[in-house]
């Protein structure tokens, strides 16, 4: 917990499972996934697979449902030997397809707390993801005005938080990062010397799942809700 009088001018949140639902979509998402392929594999097995191909994509497809989708069709034809039907195939298209559908649903207490602090705060949007996909949250969520300045990144390291205030001639005392996960936007934050603050989500994705010794001596904001933002930053 940072106890110090901050001078914080600027407050950037993360998007996905910090401002809306985002990684419940692709839990249920991957329960469809592990029914459609059950005769062909075990679930446990499926899983581990499906997630090192995902990884592996990382660097063709990035984040999001379109590394999601080509992920659970790579994955189909390799563990079933090339067995999988086509019409199998368009039931993982039409799936990831849903996907993007998906209404977006904000996390409570999201709207009345960026209509106080961006009385006071001067509030951006510091993703990553596909930028179509991400660019159409923002836009469906109810919520863009709030935000003049948006980045969506092919990832967060502190390498893209400081070229960010540096574009933005925004000091480290300056900002304040907001967001649900640790690897991405706690630690790179506080290695650069600004503040973060950190909202756990109650489904963390195993990528971005880190050990206590990544952070245990790093200082930074903890809150169990966005609702307690106001109070801690004093607006």
């Amino acid at each position: 917990m940072i106890t110090e009088k901050t001078n914080i001018e600027v407050i950037a949140f993360d998007a996905d499972d910090t401002l809306w639902m985002n990684e419940t979509i692709f839990s249920k998402a991957q329960g469809q996934y592990r029914e459609m392929l059950q005769t062909y594999i075990e679930p446990e097995v499926l899983d581990q697979r499906f997630h090192e191909t995902m990884i592996r994509n990382l660097q063709s497809f990035g984040y999001g449902i379109k590394n999601f989708t080509f992920s659970m069709i790579e994955t189909a034809i390799e563990l079933s030997y090339g067995k999988i039907s086509g019409l199998e195939i368009q039931q993982i298209i039409n799936l990831g397809r849903e996907m993007l559908k998906h209404p977006v649903e904000l996390i409570n207490g999201v709207k009345e707390t960026l209509h106080k602090l961006s009385k006071e705060f001067e509030l951006m949007i510091i993703t990553k993801g596909d930028l179509f996909d991400q660019e159409g949250k923002i836009a469906r969520s109810g919520i863009a005005h709030y935000f003049p300045r948006v980045e969506i990144l092919s990832e967060k390291n502190e390498m893209a938080y400081t070229n960010i205030l540096k574009r933005y001639q925004i000091t480290t005392e300056q900002f304040l990062m907001v967001g649900n996960s640790l690897k991405s936007d706690v630690i790179p934050v506080c290695k650069i010397g600004a503040n973060a603050l950190h909202i756990p989500f109650h489904i963390t994705w195993a990528h971005e799942q880190v050990e206590e010794k990544e952070h245990q001596n790093l200082s930074y904001w903890k809150a169990k809700s966005i609702k307690e933002v106001p109070d801690l930053v004093k607006c």
